[in-house]
């Protein structure tokens, strides 16, 4: 006899009193975190939250789960039995807000609306309960506005112009010195704006409200400025987004009423003090819009000390219990201060590193926590140049810093211009009064946003902390006109759309002209100039220090460079490296020696090719001297030639022009003909795939046999001037193990030439780059032949997708990641489910055959944060890029060894 099961029945309405802050991924950052706070027993409104799951329902289905509705409604009841009043009832109504709340932040990107449940009558009610007709109208005007635009794609500069010409009729230049009786008269311009471009009246009826402004919460998900948003942060498209449904208290209600963010600490710099922005008399909107400037928030003692000593020690619980900086919002209603949410807060790069060694000195996280708190990305913005104090500058203004770094560009004064000529190969600073979603854009096109309103926590700063853009707000003197794409600076002068300006995002200051920059503090930290510990040391530099100290101590991963000369091998060494893990010998073969390889190729008798080698050996093994030299004590891997073959011959074009003024002339050209000819027969369709790497070494008698000698000859002299050469030959573009085969056994006899002549016992490692699709799947067959795999992954890319890398990130590359066909280019970062399969593959397939078969990487993908997670994982040795990637590969190195899951600071 079976036994009957009651079927599983999806929840999905939660109240805040029955979640926590692990339950992201269902209630969304911000519906956790108030439950979170609600469970410490902070002051939270009491509101219920609609689930991701929900919400994905709705997007799969084009409706609301059959069971959404009922759940609603039952918690809407239990909201209303707590506070004693119903939605939107005429006499004292209940108020609410709905808002979005993904799991991961997504400032500005989705949609809120304020004030649901006022009506024509219930301001009504509204008015009489507080006292205060003004509030009312004002909250209701508010409502019309945000409904307008988010539910019903109302224009939003329409209720802004309709709000302007209200402040011009009464000669005032902000919206808090409109009367009730103007805000009446707003509300039914408002309206009106409704009806005529929505095609219906303002809903009258609150549950209508609520309901259609969920529905546009869920559909936010999938708006333009999300899409966009997700993409740059490389946030999942699949998650959902919780609704917030939280019954509303009221900063406008007069001076003893207000609005602030709060940072526990400074999200721009990390230093501990009193951080934020607070706005008297107005609703949370208005301080992240930016559309009136704040007070600090250190003013709130002197406008009300209670408050001000509840939130100090709101923010220490709260820090404490998070372990990390947080952001919050709190309105404050006559003096009663209520928490609107909180979330660990998005920070400059700077200040991830200050704090994360902080937290530690402060015992509330351990090394390997803090490892998580920092990224690769992070260090390299910390790398980029800053101005230089001791130029000659025109400083014109003074904003808030919100973001740091030095960004110079043209002035631009709306989003598709910044977009338009960023593609154009122009730099530029996007100007605005105030940034909205909407610029989006513009901001990612940019190098750096500029606003003449809002502070640390408008979304222009918000934003761009997040993407790591420069950015200064707030610059008042700034006079910026966007309709007539100008900016007018103290003294008069104006700034065209087209002029350059700088900005400096870490004192806030705003320049004329292009101001010149000086290397960060951090490369001459890495280039040994600056010392931790000395007097003189930054601050940062210590942190720095500290974070990359834990990363070494943690990681599995070595990190070695590709450089091809002992200038660039003695920077990567100052840098990090541990070794060469790409020498492109193609690089030594530029300038002048490029003759010499043209006429090796181009040899037409073995006396002529012998004498090409014979004139190139000594400068190669000049260059291996000099290498391992500067790389002493640490592994060399060389990589024997691997040009395109078209790199080393002359222009066919240029040639035949050459050839036919000479015969036209009747100059003599026996030469340059005979050039041509061979480079007619030599000619390529397709030169990446054509006559290259370990095929031209098996095509031109001697080749590789000259570059191993070289090899050997260099390693040879270097030991025996009391050095300690470790070289390692790698053998390009095998796609076979016969091919490695072949040359190896004519590398081990050369070899073996030069342990004879020079009387050195030589110890060279003998391996290929996995750079090929057929190299990958037949990696234990080449295994036999290999001492090591460094995995080529620039021309792996190209071979699995059949993309030419020169060709094709200028012709459709935007548009497949606009598209978001890619989520990032494959080529920036590693395609794990295609190129990394073949990866994993290979590993595996190799080491079953040799188990002590070494791996290695060496494109640019070994400098990835995201990529060096992924070799780590899959189990390779070490990864090798430029050398100022050097740093971020062994910091992720460090966070791939200690990476948690529980730890996410996106």
């Amino acid at each position: 006899m079976s036994e009957n099961k009651a079927p599983h029945v999806a929840k999905f309405v939660y109240d805040f009193t029955e979640g926590n802050k692990d339950l992201k991924d269902l209630l969304g950052g911000k519906g956790a975190n108030l439950a979170e706070m609600t469970n410490l027993g902070l002051p939270v409104p009491p509101g219920f939250t609609i689930t991701t799951e929900a919400c994905k329902g709705y997007l799969e289905n084009g409706e609301e789960p059959a069971a959404l509705r009922d759940e609603v409604s039952a918690h809407l009841d239990a909201l209303e039995a707590r506070m004693g009043k119903k939605l939107g009832q005429a006499d004292d109504p209940l108020l609410v807000s709905v808002r979005s709340g993904a799991k991961f932040s997504m400032p500005g990107m989705m949609d809120t609306v304020l004030n649901i449940g006022l009506s024509d009558k219930s301001v009504q009610g509204l008015a009489k309960q507080a006292g205060d007709e003004r509030f009312a109208w004002d909250s209701y005007r508010r409502l019309i506005q945000m409904f307008g635009k988010t539910v019903l794609g109302v224009e939003g500069d329409l209720f802004e112009e309709a709000l302007e010409k209200a402040k011009d009729a009464k000669k005032v230049k902000v919206d808090t010195d409109l009367e009730a009786a103007d805000l009446k008269k707003l509300v039914t311009a408002f309206k009106k704006i409704v009806k005529k471009e929505a095609g219906r009246d303002f809903p009258q009826d609150p549950r209508e409200q609520m309901d259609l402004a969920v529905k546009a919460v869920f559909e936010s998900w999938n708006g333009d400025r999300a899409k966009l948003y997700r993409r740059q942060e490389r946030i999942p498209h699949d998650l959902g987004t919780a609704v917030n449904i939280c019954s509303m208290v009221f900063g406008n209600l007069g001076p003893d009423s207000g609005t602030g963010v709060a940072f526990t600490r400074d999200p721009a710099s990390g230093h501990q003090g009193v951080y934020g922005d607070y706005l008297q008399n107005a609703q949370g909107e208005d301080v992240v819009a930016g559309i009136r400037n704040t007070v600090p928030l250190a003013e709130l003692e002197r406008i009300d000390k209670k408050s001000y000593d509840q939130l100090m020690q709101i923010m220490e619980t709260l820090e404490n219990h998070y372990k990390d900086l947080c952001d919050i919002e709190f309105t404050i209603e006559r003096g009663q201060l209520w928490m609107l949410q909180t979330r660990v807060g998005k920070r400059t790069a700077g200040a991830a590193f200050r704090i994360a060694t902080q937290l530690v000195d402060q015992g509330l996280i351990d090394e390997t926590e803090a490892l998580q708190r920092v990224t690769g990305a992070q260090l390299a913005q910390l790398m980029f140049p800053r101005f230089d104090e001791q130029a000659k500058v025109e400083q014109v203004g003074r904003g808030i810093a919100a973001s740091p770094g030095a960004a110079v560009g043209k002035a631009v004064f709306d989003s598709y211009t910044a977009v338009k000529w960023s593609r154009s190969g122009e730099k530029v600073i996007l100007v605005r009064r105030e940034t909205n979603p909407d610029d989006l854009d513009g901001m990612i096109a940019a190098e750096g946003i500029l606003t003449s309103r809002g502070g640390k926590t408008s979304h222009a700063a918000v934003v761009a902390r997040g993407m790591g853009k420069t950015c200064v707000c707030g610059a008042e003197e700034l006079e910026v006109d966007t309709k007539r794409r100008r900016m007018t600076v103290p003294g008069g002068h104006v700034v065209e759309e087209g002029d350059v300006i700088s900005i400096d995002g870490s004192t806030g200051k705003v320049y004329l002209g292009e101001v010149p920059v000086v290397p960060s503090p951090v490369v001459e930290y890495f280039e040994g100039r600056m010392h931790p510990g000395a007097d003189d040391a930054d601050e940062l530099v210590e942190a720095v220090h500290r974070m990359m100290a834990f990363a070494d101590r943690k990681r599995r991963l070595r990190v070695r460079a590709n450089a091809d000369n002992a200038e660039d091998a003695l920077r990567a060494r100052r840098f990090g490296a541990q070794g060469i893990g790409l020498c492109r010998t193609e690089h030594m073969f530029l300038g002048e020696r490029r003759e010499m390889v043209e006429k090796l190729i181009l040899a037409d008798t073995g006396e002529e090719r012998e004498a090409a080698l014979t004139e190139l050996l000594p400068l190669q093994k000049k260059d291996f001297v000099e290498l391992f030299e500067a790389m002493d004590g640490l592994p060399v891997t060389v990589r024997l030639l691997d040009p395109p073959l078209h790199e080393f011959l002359p222009d066919i074009t240029e040639l035949s022009v050459r050839v036919a003024l000479a015969e036209s002339r009747q100059e003599p050209h026996e030469n340059d003909l005979r050039l041509l000819q061979a480079v007619h027969r030599l000619h390529e369709q397709n030169p990446m795939l054509g006559l290259r790497g370990v095929r031209l070494g098996l095509v031109i008698p001697g080749l590789f046999a000259m570059q191993v000698r070289a090899i050997a000859e260099a390693a040879a002299e270097r030991k025996n001037a009391k050095g300690d050469p470790r070289a390692e030959i790698m053998i390009p573009l095998v796609g076979t193990v016969q091919e490695l085969e072949i040359v190896r056994e004519e590398a081990d006899r050369v070899i073996a030439e030069v342990q004879a002549a020079t009387g050195t016992e030589l110890k060279l490692a003998i391996g290929t780059m996995i750079e090929l699709p057929r190299a990958a799947l037949t990696a234990g067959q080449i295994a036999e032949a290999a001492e090591f795999f460094s995995f080529g992954t620039n021309d792996l890319t190209q071979t699995v997708w059949g993309f030419s890398r020169d060709d094709v990130e200028a012709s459709f590359f935007t548009a497949y990641l606009e598209k978001g066909i890619f989520g990032v280019s494959p080529f920036e970062t590693i395609d794990k489910d295609g190129v990394g399969s073949l990866v994993k593959l290979a590993a595996e397939a190799g080491r079953r055959t040799r188990p002590d078969l070494k791996l290695g990487v060496c494109g640019e993908h070994g400098g990835d944060p995201e990529s060096v997670h992924f070799f780590h994982e899959v189990g390779l040795d070490y990864v090798s890029c430029s050398p100022f990637r050097i740093p971020v590969a062994r910091l992720e190195a460090g966070r791939a060894a200690t990476q948690s899951t529980g730890s996410d600071h996106r």
